[in-house]
């Protein structure tokens, strides 16, 4: 609970710093970035193994990942894998229909009994010692990308005072408002991503497909089409369902940093219904 305490009473800094364009710029720049890595890559690589990499862009984008704050790749995997195997039903740890929207966004994430990672349920990922040490040391992500924005804020202060943007302003803009933003932003996904939307598939839980929240979190509010084919490495199965972790992904292909995304099979299409 402390670390998420500390995280929202420090947006209240901004009382004191203000804005200037490069910092909200570099805020929401670090918000996308940063979205990216735990859409694309805790979510569709750790969770769901959806498309294959090095294992040097695994540690940078779990290092990345572990920047926003939502702890470790070993244990977001756990507990998103346990999520698809329990859906809304009792034993589901943020399901909004078994146990109100609240705790369903905000309140299993600062619950004790919630942290603890189940490495039984990723033996293919427990092997990297690596992941083992972000897991474990889930601070170091968060602390080293608070010391980049210090470097940022320094040299900005220093090289291009016209823009107005001080040391602390830099860090409160792109440490704590930044990141409040991108967990709730997230959180959305556990929450409203069963509350609203529509429903082209017949699965199981109450996941449901939102525009609004597929923007917000780059691609993952396409709820209900993932929860019927959690493997594919796109969430927005149509050409206009917009996917922004998706034509990421597509350009690491194209890098050759990323390869094998795997796709929507065909009797997938084949179940949908259209309203």
């Amino acid at each position: 609970m402390a670390p998420y305490v500390f995280l929202h009473l420090g947006c209240l800094g901004l009382l004191w710093v203000g804005w200037s364009w490069f910092s909200v710029g570099l805020a929401a720049a670090f918000y996308g970035l940063r979205m990216f890595a735990i859409t694309a890559f805790y979510h569709r690589y750790f969770s769901h193994r959806a498309f294959r990499t090095s294992r040097f862009m695994q540690f940078v984008f779990a290092l990345l990942g572990n920047t926003s704050m939502q702890r470790g790749a070993l244990w977001w995997a756990a507990t998103h894998r346990h999520h698809h195997l329990h859906a809304d039903e009792v034993t589901d740890k943020h399901s909004p229909a078994r146990h109100g929207l609240y705790w369903s966004h905000l309140g299993w994430l600062t619950d004790p009994n919630n942290v603890p990672t189940d490495f039984s349920r990723i033996p293919d990922l427990a092997k990297y010692p690596e992941l083992r040490f972000l897991d474990k040391y889930d601070y170091v992500g968060p602390i080293f990308y608070g010391v980049i924005l210090l470097l940022i804020g320094t040299l900005v202060a220093h090289l291009a005072p016209e823009w107005g943007a001080s040391v602390g302003q830099v860090f409160i803009w792109g440490f704590f408002v930044s990141t409040v933003v991108l967990l709730h932003a997230t959180l959305c996904i556990n929450s409203l991503a069963h509350k609203m939307g529509s429903r082209r598939f017949e699965t199981t839980d109450d996941s449901r497909n939102s525009l609004f929240l597929a923007l917000l979190t780059l691609g993952e509010g396409w709820h209900n089409n993932h929860h019927r084919y959690a493997h594919s490495a796109r969430q927005g199965f149509y050409w206009w369902e917009i996917d922004l972790s998706y034509y990421g992904l597509k350009l690491l292909s194209w890098l050759g940093w990323v390869w094998d995304l795997r796709p929507v099979p065909a009797s997938i299409y084949k179940e949908a219904h259209h309203d």
